[in-house]
């Protein structure tokens, strides 16, 4: 009987340690390059890279050079750093810019996968994107639509393919154009009910636009897992959504 309490408790110890050397995989910050995007394989991708050393997938689309990934960077081009604020329930009265990672993740795969959630006041600096590129504009926006075929039809053409990361069914979803958007959803401090949320991840993607569209509120694009169309509409500018630049 000891002789089978120590094999048992042997294996609990190497199951503890097996379990360390996973958590330590996963928050290995070399795996720059290896999110488990499933991109385009039959695009030919460019690379481009941030001021916090980021590596990202370019694409092509029409007259346009987009990002192929959601921006992650923790820097302004600047080198000064943007302000990561884990309390969403403190996004409601910010002024200035600010990130979160989705669910308040220290994990280097998932920020990989998911990139950084940021509010309007950071993009509005006019300093987030890396040099050379911009965030996209409402106009911009447009233009990629039209060119994949109307509002209709446009989020299915740049959704990423399968069901890893998009809830099933992920309907219309063939990522023809490469831009390979992943359900990063959003982070916001909810007036109504109190909560201090993390929303629709997995299930939606959401990116600001460079415009203004009030004292409160900015353009935004989203996407749903349940439609392939591509929709705008405004937000809080204390949300934190997904950024997606755009090549000067």
């Amino acid at each position: 009987m000891k002789t089978k309490k120590i094999i048992f408790s042997f294996c609990v110890f190497l199951m503890i340690l097996t379990l360390n050397a996973c958590d330590k995989a996963v928050d290995d910050p070399n795996l720059n390059g290896k999110s488990g995007i499933t991109f385009n394989s039959s695009l030919t991708y460019g690379t481009m890279i941030d001021q916090d050393g980021n590596t990202y997938k370019t694409i092509q689309i029409g007259n346009q050079t987009w990002m192929a990934e959601n921006l992650r960077t923790t820097k302004y081009n600047d080198g000064s750093a943007i302000a990561n604020v884990t309390d969403i329930e403190s996004w409601k009265t910010l002024t200035t810019g600010a990130y979160a990672n989705v669910n308040n993740t220290s994990k280097a795969d998932s920020i990989l996968l998911f990139g950084r959630l940021y509010n309007w006041y950071a993009l509005n600096t006019g300093k987030l994107a890396p040099v050379g590129w911009h965030v996209a504009t409402y106009t911009e926006w447009n233009t990629l639509i039209a060119y994949l075929g109307g509002e209709n039809l446009a989020g299915g053409k740049i959704k990423e393919l399968g069901t890893t990361h998009w809830k099933a069914d992920n309907k219309g979803a063939t990522n023809e154009s490469g831009f390979t958007a992943i359900p990063a959803g959003y982070c916001s401090y909810i007036d109504w009910t109190g909560q201090k949320n993390f929303e629709s991840t997995g299930t939606g993607a959401y990116f600001w636009n460079k415009d203004n569209a009030g004292s409160q509120s900015a353009s935004s694009v989203y996407l749903y897992y349940n439609t392939e169309k591509m929709m705008r509409s405004t937000s809080y500018k204390t949300t934190g959504m997904s950024i997606r630049c755009i090549k000067d």
